[in-house]
């Protein structure tokens, strides 16, 4: 935790930092971006974009339904999550067809969410939550990357408690994403979540001292170098 594994140009002092963070289902992803966002950084949640560029009408949404057709929408002609989980998650080659949709419309929006974040604060930290950031490649977009991580029992357990899931089918859910010890392997600041939320509360501040450190924000100290 808190160690540097790429440099940093100075450029990037003079422009907002991104962070991306990313991590496996259920290692508290979300407590350490909600605690980022309390701490200062402007946040963006890759989850909540993903729902916007399927909205009703959208060109994301029309891209979907010709993949995988119309019966994955409800009458009211939103996005079946269920049907359209139960289609991807039970075939690896449906999951690619469906990223490689959604990640050019995802991917386009966050990019606009962050030019308006760097035109209200040139000098802060923008973080971007995302779960497939190291899969589809996106984590090179960002000067820095944080993976959250845990225990693999505790993973699963959390799981198992969270979405109401059996043994089985948790970890199928778990088998379905990229390993934890592989995601860790791309990070230049690691958050682990197994000793419950005041450890990982301390940890995430440190790293986010670190990160006002290479923004240039910690008392103006690196723009009067």
């Amino acid at each position: 935790m808190g160690a540097f594994t790429r440099s940093l140009p100075r450029a990037v002092l003079h422009r907002m930092l991104k962070v991306g963070l990313t991590g496996s289902i259920a290692v508290g992803k979300s407590f350490v971006l909600d605690l980022l966002a309390a701490l200062g950084c402007r946040v963006l949640d890759a989850d909540a974009i993903a729902r916007e560029v399927v909205a009703p009408e959208t060109p994301g949404l029309k891209a979907v339904v010709s993949a995988f057709g119309s019966e994955i929408l409800k009458p009211d002609g939103t996005l079946d999550r269920t049907k359209l989980g139960a289609i991807v998650f039970a075939d690896a080659t449906n999951r690619l067809r469906l990223n490689s949709i959604l990640h050019p419309f995802i991917i386009a929006r966050q990019d606009g969410r962050l030019r308006e974040c760097e035109q209200q604060d040139p000098h802060g930290i923008a973080v971007v939550d995302a779960a497939l950031m190291i899969e589809s490649g996106g984590y090179r977009r960002f000067d820095k990357l944080i993976v959250v991580y845990c225990r693999p029992q505790v993973q699963l357990e959390r799981l198992m408690t969270r979405d109401r899931l059996s043994r089985e089918e948790a970890e199928k859910r778990i088998a379905a994403q990229l390993s934890q010890e592989e995601k860790k392997r791309h990070a230049d600041f690691l958050i682990d979540t197994s000793e419950g939320f005041e450890s990982a509360r301390k940890q995430t501040e440190t790293v986010f001292r670190e990160l006002r450190v290479l923004a240039g924000t910690k008392n103006g100290a690196q723009d009067s170098e």
